[in-house]
């Protein structure tokens, strides 16, 4: 690295946020669309599906059971 000025300085800045930009520019949007097939094939993400399944089930049958105690 040659000697330390303040062109030298601001070519260097110029250049990163050159870099910067171009980065930002490919970068995907935020969205729900990234996510999908995440955790594909997870036990993790299985056991957590299971679980939810499990307690609509039971949500369903206390529904049912105070319909048909009315």
């Amino acid at each position: 690295m040659g000697k330390l000025t303040l062109e030298s300085l601001a070519k260097r800045v110029e250049a990163l946020e050159a870099a910067l930009a171009a980065n930002l520019a490919k970068q995907r949007p935020k969205d729900w669309h990234r996510v999908v097939g995440m955790f594909h094939e997870s036990e993790f993400m299985r056991a957590v599906d299971e679980e939810c399944l499990r307690q609509r089930e039971l949500e369903r049958e206390v529904a049912r059971a105070e319909e048909s105690t009315e």
